[in-house]
């Protein structure tokens, strides 16, 4: 009786694993397409991927563009492209190690939820880009119903749970310490000089669409009031920011699974 618990516990455990894994391949593959949309005519160049882990997206991208990857973490262990180089650092303190106007494509996947100050990587992702090229920035989406829901019952977005002290593992679930929404990422890319915000998610939940079937106009006419709220009391709504605002409650940010956003740097 005891073996076939632990076996069974064992399977699970696997099965979790399985299933992260293939989450992380879709995540990585919608930002490909994120590229391919972002650089229609294609890329050439060099191809920096922030907090690269395995080494998967860098892998995706040289397959489809003629790019020179080079990868970054806050290990090298976890790279499993044989003869890729990681430059080791520490995100959450010190600079990218490359010169500016260096990268044709930076990525960063899974990455600033991990981190004390998303918005400093955000600058030097915008510094070590060379003018007009592709960054892309993902993170899990707050923004969806279940994360909604999550945090109206609990008080924790989903995928950002109760903290561990000393957790060892902060490439993990368990290591996302900062929530990061669409408007407050995308204001962090504005501020930092970038342009052509876009933004999408790699997949929907489809166990959504019926809560979306009750809520949404519930949603969009408590959303009403604290616009005009916004605009006319606190006066934090103009021209430059008030479309970030409006899509806080797009139907791809309500039922979209990780936010995906794609931005270029001024030529």
């Amino acid at each position: 009786m005891r073996t076939r618990k632990f076996l069974k516990r064992l399977t699970g455990r696997k099965r979790r694993r399985e299933l992260s894994e293939l989450g992380t391949s879709a995540i990585h593959w919608a930002v490909l397409r994120a590229v391919e949309r972002a650089a229609p005519e294609g890329l050439s160049g060099d191809h920096l991927d922030v907090g690269s882990g395995t080494g998967e997206l860098l892998r995706l991208c040289a397959g489809r563009y003629p790019l020179r990857s080079f990868a970054c973490d806050y290990t090298e262990r976890l790279m499993e492209m044989r003869g890729q180089k990681v430059e080791v650092v520490d995100l959450n303190c010190g600079p990218l190690p490359f010169k500016d106007n260096r990268f044709a494509l930076v990525t960063c996947t899974e990455t600033i939820e991990h981190l004390e100050n998303y918005q400093q990587i955000v600058r030097e992702i915008f510094r070590v880009l060379q003018p007009g090229g592709i960054a892309v920035v993902s993170t899990p989406n707050i923004l969806n119903l279940r994360s909604r829901l999550r945090f109206l019952s609990s008080g924790f977005y989903n995928l950002f749970g109760p903290l561990v002290l000393d957790e060892p593992s902060i490439h993990g679930t368990r290591g996302h310490i900062n929530p990061i929404n669409w408007f407050y990422l995308a204001h962090a890319l504005l501020s930092a000089g970038f342009q052509n915000l876009r933004v999408t998610v790699d997949k929907y939940q489809r166990r959504s669409l019926l809560a979306l079937a009750f809520l949404f106009l519930p949603i969009r006419a408590a959303n009403w009031i604290v616009y005009r709220r916004d605009m006319n009391k606190y006066r934090t709504l103009n021209i430059d920011n008030v479309w970030a605002v409006r899509l806080m409650n797009s139907s791809k940010l309500l039922l979209g699974r990780t936010l995906i956003v794609s931005a270029t740097k001024p030529r």
